[in-house]
């Protein structure tokens, strides 16, 4: 019987390949879950920021919570579509943001229960850790789409991300404005990157000759 060998340069050249199947299978429409998300949230930031800064409010930074809204239309959305070959890839993805939703949803219970426990309920850690969260993920989503774009600007939103943790810490800083520096993160970490995707899916696919819809 014949042995089966698969050396370390085949493991390599196999990765490659599915790596660039990846990205010549990117359809029309590719980014439009960072879109989707994105501008929801930039939306949602300049919503808060004006109730809460003309009120002298922070009951108004509930509103965050509409963030859930587009999640329930894109699961309720991809499952009215029709079904599609899903990879390893699209598995590895989904898990990552699987991960990504459990740190959201477990920060949140951890923030009212010690809330409860002191008898103060803040939720002004959530922006700063919601861009540390978020932005790992699309990180990760981009080291798997091989996506410099996904890699790289959530770099930036991290930036933000500090520079709140920091003026919580040392100076206790006013939150404010912090709504509209998230509402800037997610511009360069996902509206940016889901235009940038668009942009190459399509020209792949022209180059390809076919027009081709990956559901978000």
């Amino acid at each position: 019987m014949k042995e089966n060998t698969f050396s370390e340069k085949d493991s390599l050249e196999l990765i490659s390949q599915m790596l660039k199947q990846t990205k010549d299978n990117l359809g029309v429409g590719s980014g439009n879950i960072f879109l989707y998300y994105g501008y929801s949230a930039f939306f949602i930031s300049l919503i808060v920021f004006g109730f809460v800064y003309f009120t002298a409010n922070n009951v108004w930074a509930a509103l965050w919570f509409l963030m859930f809204v587009p999640n329930v239309i894109i699961c309720v959305k991809n499952k009215k579509d029709k079904p599609h070959v899903v990879t390893y890839m699209d598995k590895a993805i989904a898990n990552t943001w699987l991960v990504i939703g459990a740190l959201f949803s477990l920060t949140i219970v951890a923030i009212i229960v010690l809330g409860l426990c002191v008898g103060l309920i803040n939720f002004a850690l959530m922006l700063p850790l919601s861009l540390i969260y978020a932005g790992i993920g699309t990180s990760i989503t981009g080291i798997i789409m091989n996506e410099k774009v996904l890699v790289y600007t959530p770099l930036l939103s991290f930036l933000i991300a500090i520079y709140m943790l920091l003026a919580l810490s040392i100076h206790n800083a006013d939150t404010t404005y912090w709504h509209l520096y998230f509402g800037i993160a997610v511009v360069l970490m996902m509206i940016i990157p889901g235009h940038v995707i668009n942009r190459k899916s399509i020209k792949q696919c022209s180059r390809n000759g076919i027009r081709s819809y990956i559901p978000s």
